[in-house]
Parts: C-alpha cells; structure tokens; sequence
C-alpha cells in the first residue's frame, strides 16, 4: 500500500529545499572560516551558529518528508561562494543568500497552494517567518557595518557584539505601541 501523501512535485521541491539548506549552511560555515581567519572571532561564531540552523531547517524538511509517506533524496551540494573581501561584503553574501531561499520558500508555499496539500502549505508557514526573520537580522547587520565604516575600533565592537546577538530578529507583526 502506497502511504506516500506528498504529490511528486512537492516531494521533489522538498527535496530541491532541503538541498538549499545545507547549502546555506556551507555557505555559513565557509564564510564563519573567512571571518575567523581575519580574526573576527564574534562574526566567525554568529556565522557557524547560523550554518547549525540551517543544517537544522535541512533535518526539518527531510522528517517532514518521511512523515509524509515520501522519499527523501539528498544529492551533491553546490560549492560554496568565493571568500569575500571585508565584512560588509561578507554580510551582503548573507543577505542575498537569504533572499534566494525565501524565493524558493515562496515558490513551495505556491506550489502547495497550488495543488491544495494543505500539510505542506502549513508546515511552510515556519519557514516563512523564518525567512522574514533572517532577511530581518541580516539588514539589521548591514546597517551596523555601515555605521561602524571602515574604522577599526567600531568594527571590533561589532565584532565583540555578535558574540552575545540573538539569532533571530525582532519581527514587524510583534510590534505594539507598547513595545516598539
């Protein structure tokens, strides 16, 4: 008896995703060996913290898989990107990673929209507000290193900050009047 309750699209398009999360995290791991070789201890350790919850995405999206009756297939990882020149290129390789998954997530949302798997569409509303959370954290980076500019003694206190940043951001739809 076939319990298999994913259409082969979705099953193949979560495939297809749990592949761009552990390319994510190599991405992350590989940009974290950058950051520690340019001794930027705090950015090194915020970056592997973030190739671990991509691994983790990746684990999610393989039991959701299996759970669903259907046949997790992992296939070869794409290289990660080139090291970057400094840290403000570092952090727009973050952002624009970021941007490319919430692309993918979207079209699997779509996707699952489309053909009514109601479990699938549900199950990728996670990762939509993670999504909206790590573009979220990543611009809010960006703006920081545009302030700290090149200038040394800023850079380090950024450096140092990102040892105790949270990994996730504060989102808009949290937002009160109470607790802008």
């Amino acid at each position: 008896m076939n319990t298999n309750r994913l259409s082969k699209t979705i099953e193949a398009a979560l495939n297809a995703q749990m592949t761009k999360e552990a390319h994510a995290a190599q991405i992350y791991l590989s940009l974290g060996a950058w950051a520690d070789s340019q001794a930027f201890g705090g950015v090194s350790n915020f970056l592997f913290r973030h190739a671990q919850e991509e691994r983790n995405h990746m684990m999610k999206i393989l039991e959701y898989i299996l759970k669903r009756g259907g046949k997790v297939t992992v296939t070869a990882i794409p290289d990660p990107i080139p090291d970057p020149k400094n840290l403000q290129e570092c952090f727009e390789s973050v952002f624009k990673q970021e941007v490319d998954n919430t692309t993918w997530i979207y079209k699997l949302v779509k996707l699952s929209l489309t053909e009514e798997d109601w479990a699938t569409w549900n199950f990728m509303q996670w990762f939509v507000k993670e999504q909206t959370e790590e573009e979220t954290l990543a611009i809010e980076l960006l703006d920081k290193i545009k302030v700290a500019g090149n200038e040394h003694s800023a850079l380090y206190s950024f450096d140092r900050d990102l040892l105790g940043t949270p990994d996730d951001a504060k989102l808009a739809q949290d937002v009160t009047a109470d607790k802008p």
